[in-house]
């Protein structure tokens, strides 16, 4: 096994390596002037007042893996500085798209997990409640946002909004699931020792369907935090993807890249942590 990790890991760097190479080799030409190659020292001079770099990278070219490396470190090493609205520290953008996302996360689980524990020990309730579920769930969760900022008419609260309703229903599903698919025999001891239904559902029916709820979980809070970018892009005012954004209409394109990768890594980062929590809870015969 150590050795399967090995090699993989070795796959990886080499595959990292070679995708590094390829960037290098199709954005070095014409890079090693930057953009202010052909600049007037006047024009170097206005780009700078405008919050730009002239030599990050050429005019209208995609920045070289050095370039990028030198934008990451900027950023990294003074990640909480504040310096006005549209201007904040890497860290403080993230900070605010993360307490976004944890928000709408844990009322979507203070909603989904009761409600999909009824829905699974109850065949009535599922019978009634699966028509709306399956008729809002393949709602694209930016399809609210226009009628949250009418009704809510505040962007903070919407984007919480649009996370707490896209969180909902792979917590809901995958709890209704568990739930229902507990081993008989449990329960029928469970009855033939004459637990109460709460004692049952916590020491019984809860450890057994663990595994299947933390799935759900792990999947709304991927698609929670695919969905904060977009909708911060929508709202605008603070957060990761109002910083994509931003930094787009100031055409720093190193700028976008970096928040791409930094997603990513925050997105993987997320997933570990309920991979971890979720295997914690799996019990293995």
């Amino acid at each position: 096994m150590k050795s399967l990790n090995a090699k993989a890991a070795l796959l990886s760097v080499l595959l990292l390596l070679a995708v590094l190479g390829i960037w290098h080799l199709a954005t070095a030409t014409g890079a090693a002037g930057g953009a202010a190659a052909g600049m007037t020292a006047e024009e170097i001079e206005y780009a700078r007042m405008m919050g730009k770099d002239p030599g990050a990278a050429k005019a209208g070219g995609f920045p070289t893996p050095l370039e990028l490396g030198r934008t990451a470190w900027k950023h990294l090493s003074q990640p909480f500085y504040d310096n006005g609205p549209n201007d904040k520290g890497i860290a403080i953008q993230l900070g605010y798209s993360l307490a976004r996302v944890g928000l709408g996360f844990g009322l979507a689980c203070l909603v989904a997990i009761p409600l999909g524990f009824l829905i699974g020990m109850s065949p009535l309730a599922y019978r009634a409640l699966d028509p709306f579920i399956q008729v809002l769930k393949p709602i694209s969760p930016l399809a609210w946002m226009p009628l949250a900022l009418y009704t809510i008419k505040d962007s903070g609260v919407s984007g919480i909004f649009v996370i707490f309703i896209c969180s909902v229903w792979p917590m809901l599903v995958n709890t209704a699931f568990g739930v229902a698919s507990v081993r008989r025999d449990w329960l029928n001891v469970a009855r033939t020792l004459e637990v109460s239904p709460l004692r049952k559902a916590f020491r019984v029916i809860l450890p057994a369907a663990a595994p299947t709820i933390l799935t759900g979980m792990r999947i709304s809070m991927g698609i929670a935090w695919l969905v904060i970018v977009a909708a911060e892009m929508l709202v605008g005012g603070t957060g990761i993807g109002y910083f994509v954004w931003n930094e787009w209409n100031n055409l720093s394109l190193t700028n976008v890249i970096f928040a791409i990768l930094l997603i990513g890594v925050v997105g993987m980062l997320l997933d570990l942590a309920f991979g971890r929590l979720q295997k914690a809870v799996t019990y293995v015969e």
